[in-house]
């Protein structure tokens, strides 16, 4: 006789982290609860109303902030980011582009440069 297998669960800051949501403000039922694979999985195929809109409208977590203002998450704290923004607060930074903001996207632009260069010479001399 073959034991039944256990879904795979998940706590919600790990569910939401997946989603790209900022769990507090997930309803109340997804943070108190676990999440399946399965739910997860149905969540991201065909999500519900509150996080079409949480997706659309925020807040958003700091790696989402950072990827739509196009710097690292460490550049969010270096500019004073340390909370969740909504897509308006993040389009309002945008059009402002503060010095600190314009500063990490050129650092973040850099990087990106060194590490294509670091690639290339790599595939050049046959390492990878």
């Amino acid at each position: 006789m073959m034991a039944q297998k256990t879904p795979q669960t998940m706590k919600p800051a790990t569910a939401a982290k997946k989603l790209g949501v900022y769990l507090q403000a997930t309803p109340a039922e997804f943070q108190e609860g676990v999440v399946s694979r399965d739910e997860l999985n149905a969540l991201q195929a065909d999500p519900p109303e509150w996080l079409r809109d949480l997706r659309r409208n925020g807040p958003h977590p700091r790696p989402v902030i950072a990827a739509k203002l196009g710097i690292s998450i460490g550049g969010l704290a270096r500019g004073g980011i340390s909370e969740a923004l909504t897509t308006e607060q993040v389009d309002a930074l945008k059009a402002e582009s503060p010095e600190w903001l314009r500063r990490e996207r050129d650092t973040k632009a850099e990087v990106r440069r060194e590490a294509l260069r670091a690639k290339e010479n790599n595939a050049e001399t046959g390492r990878s």
